[in-house]
């Protein structure tokens, strides 16, 4: 006979479901920005944005810096840890992985290992970010991307699996200030 899950697990499933189903898809910046600050305990810098729909896998181990904004439908595994920085913008439907299993393991095992993202970063999208990466300062990730290993600072990076293309100029004279009334 199998047992009942724990009160435990039933309230960590339930406060994800809230986060994802019912927040998440509430047009008002402030509200998601309150529950995801009071409940979720994820760390949301000054002027910065979470679109509408945006799918989180944990509570905490989110970190988003100043003037920052994901756009819709982002997927955020933030097991492992996330840290953006300032004034990154990331694309309408990315991927941020931070846990994958082993597959050289015997069993199998889990494991979680944090992606960061840099300052002045931008993200294409449906751009796809795996465990235990770092993007530079300044990088771009183009749309589709596969980023399997760090990007080193003001690299512009295309392909599955992503391979430079390109740099950047390293003048920044920019601030992330992108807000949708109702996104």
């Amino acid at each position: 006979m199998k047992s009942f899950p724990s009160l435990r697990r039933i309230w960590f499933d339930g406060i994800l479901f809230i986060c994802n189903r019912v927040v998440g898809h509430l047009p008002s910046h402030a509200l998601r920005k309150f529950f995801y600050r009071s409940v979720m305990k994820i760390e949301i810098g000054e002027k910065s944005f979470i679109f509408c729909r945006a799918h989180f896998d944990a509570r905490g181990g989110f970190r988003m810096g100043n003037h920052s904004t994901i756009n819709g439908e982002c997927r955020l595994d933030n097991r492992g840890g996330i840290v953006i920085g300032d004034n990154v913008s990331i694309s309408a439907q990315a991927c941020i992985l931070t846990a994958d299993h082993d597959p050289h393991s015997p069993t199998f095992a889990g494991r979680e290992r944090a992606v960061r993202i840099d300052d002045h970063v931008f993200i294409g999208t449906r751009a796809m970010i795996l465990p235990g990466v770092t993007i530079g300062r300044g990088a771009v990730v183009a749309a589709g991307a596969v980023v399997t290993k760090e990007v080193p600072p003001l690299a512009i990076v295309a392909g599955s699996p992503a391979k430079e293309i390109g740099h950047r100029d390293p003048t920044f004279d920019y601030r992330v200030d992108y807000c949708r009334l109702f996104a």
